[in-house]
């Protein structure tokens, strides 16, 4: 007998009425035993169409409905700027709005195009005007060789963007007391143009221990601190909800008061920009006992105890760090950065030992279809760089740290920082802190 075309066949072939149900039955069964694993990787959306091409369009409505009832489960602050290079918000932004931010442009291990790239991102979906300073040869080249030409120049013409000429830039290998020599760098230039107020905020990726040099000669520290922190932001069981981490590496050796005075400043830091009404403040040790741990540490949570201006929630051990029980986490730089190093290297590793854990053959593959996607997006949140960079808190303006290989999104999201933390009152509120002076200990 000849053949039956294909519309006959789906139609009264009774071979393919059981054949489609028995494979969507598979894949149910499938994705039923692998549910431990599928609901660590938060929406189904982006699963639908890989699982629409093996099953077919039962399985791709399927995948929509499942998609449409987990997102809002996993929401994520940052998902609307990973999610599409158009945004429609950028549309309704007015220019009464927009704030200006100072951004080196010479900062970071591939500046300035990766910089510039994500500044003009940053102009398109966010509330922003910014003063890009570097040094103009260079500037203008990445311009050509990214092909940014078109969108360089309408941010300009629109007044969104205006390029500040700088002197040779601090390399990234270089002694932070280098910019006491280069008075013109890049990193210079963007601090004094927020010491002039005009701008609000400023973002470098560049050399950290240059960057908190030069605030700490052009900015000053904020009276009553005694060393600047820089405070970053660590994923929680919460996606809507991080956690606040200080120091991260500015300050190796500490005495209790500068861990008291970086309670003070993350607790103000996490009220008025991550809108926490009464942030929990834990101090990292080895144990919840208030006998616990070392001499820093025992007299450290002596004078967190008797500090009326913030909530303190005691001892905060290693494995609470990321569990959402606290709000703001202090700690000596040296233990801070070595835990911010090790989280930047449990995303990829995660991503790794679930990879090696999925069914392999013909199963496997059905599975990497549904996860794939999935996995990279819990990469990325694991990943400290995706988050944008890290604020430095105690000196007299709003600063943000980039990590040296930020790209284009990183680069969006530290702005996104900087215009939350200059759009709160953050300073107004740091000012308060110069009313009460903490005596050095």
């Amino acid at each position: 007998m000849p053949p039956k075309d294909s519309d006959s066949s789906t139609a009264s072939g009774p071979r393919s009425k059981t054949t489609r149900p028995r494979a969507i039955r598979r894949l149910v069964i499938w994705y039923r035993r692998n549910a431990a694993v599928t609901s660590l990787v938060g929406t189904a959306t982006n699963s639908a169409s890989a699982a629409g091409n093996v099953a077919g369009t039962v399985v791709s409505s399927a995948g929509s409905m499942a998609g449409s009832m987990l997102q809002p489960l996993v929401f994520d602050p940052l998902r609307r700027l990973q999610s599409s290079e158009n945004n429609p918000e950028a549309e309704d932004i007015k220019n009464s709005d927009r704030l200006w931010v100072a951004v080196d442009g010479m900062g970071g291990d591939e500046a300035p195009g990766p910089i510039l790239d994500g500044c003009l991102k940053a102009i398109q979906r966010l509330p922003l005007r910014i003063k890009f300073v570097g040094e103009t040869e260079k500037v203008l080249g990445a311009v050509q060789a990214m092909g940014l030409t078109e969108l360089f120049n309408q941010a300009t013409a629109a007044g969104h963007l205006e390029l500040v000429a700088s002197g040779p830039s601090v390399g990234m290998d270089e002694e932070a007391t280098v910019v006491r020599r280069k008075r013109d760098a890049s990193i210079n230039l963007t601090m004094d143009l927020v010491k002039k107020g005009e701008a609000l905020a400023m973002y470098s990726a560049g050399n950290s221990g240059a960057m908190m040099a030069s605030a700490i000669f052009r900015l000053g520290r904020l009276a009553g601190i005694d060393r600047p922190a820089i405070g970053a932001l660590f994923p929680t069981k919460d996606p809507t909800q991080p956690v606040l981490v200080l120091d991260v590496g500015a300050n190796m050796d500490c005495k209790p008061i500068y861990l008291h005075q970086f309670a003070l400043l993350g607790n103000i830091y996490s009220r008025d920009v991550l809108q926490v009404a009464r942030p929990r403040i834990g101090l990292l040790n080895i144990g919840e006992e208030e006998c616990k741990g070392n001499d820093l540490a025992i007299r450290t949570h002596a004078l967190l105890s008797e500090e009326h201006r913030l909530q303190f929630a005691g001892n905060c051990e290693g494995r609470d760090v990321l569990s959402g029980a606290f709000d703001v986490v202090v700690c000596d730089g040296f233990t801070g950065n070595v835990l911010l190093k090790f989280l930047e290297s449990v995303g990829s590793v995660l991503l790794d030992v679930l990879r090696a854990e999925l069914p392999r053959g013909r199963r496997g593959k059905v599975g990497s279809a549904f996860l794939r996607s999935n996995l990279k997006r819990i990469k990325k949140r694991l990943d400290h760089a995706e988050h944008g960079g890290a604020l430095l808190l105690g000196v007299n303006g709003i600063c943000v740290i980039g990590h040296g290989s930020s790209k284009a999104l990183s680069v969006v999201s530290a702005l996104r920082l900087a215009h939350s933390a200059a759009s709160h009152g953050v300073m107004d509120d740091l000012a308060e802190l110069q009313k009460a002076p903490v005596e050095s200990a």
